[in-house]
């Protein structure tokens, strides 16, 4: 098991960015492919983006392509999430979570492959 505190959240004007960040301790880090995800209230919570064990590889929701990137620092114990480009429809409580189902160094694109979700972080963008 892995305990996950996200950051980095806040209140942002539309066209503008953040930077989430995601702290992990427990288990060793670098065995865990890494997701983010989000959810707006009444909906349903969405993928936005997977990074293998490595970092080498990454996967990203339709509706963020080129906008986010994900990242990671395994000597630091941390996942990235940058955001440019900001919507209104961006505006969600944002997810971290960490998954150990699979060996291989590939994005983890099912959410129920996540066995560990860290608490959220709050992004609101204005119009």
């Amino acid at each position: 098991q892995v305990h996950l505190v996200e950051s980095g959240g806040g209140l942002v004007q539309a066209g503008g960015s953040l930077r989430l960040s995601c702290a992990a301790s427990g288990r060793t880090f670098s065995a865990y492919a890494m997701g983010w995800f989000r959810q707006a209230p009444g909906k349903e919570r969405d993928f936005v983006a997977a990074i293998s064990r490595s970092g080498e590889n990454t996967y990203y929701g339709e509706f963020v392509k080129g906008r986010f990137t994900a990242s990671r620092d395994n000597p630091k114990n941390t996942v990235y999430l940058e955001m440019n480009s900001l919507k209104p429809e961006d505006t969600a409580v944002y997810y971290c979570a960490a998954s150990s189902t699979y060996t291989w160094d590939r994005p983890v694109l099912d959410r129920y492959a996540y066995g560990d979700w860290g608490q959220g972080t709050q992004v609101t963008v204005s119009s």
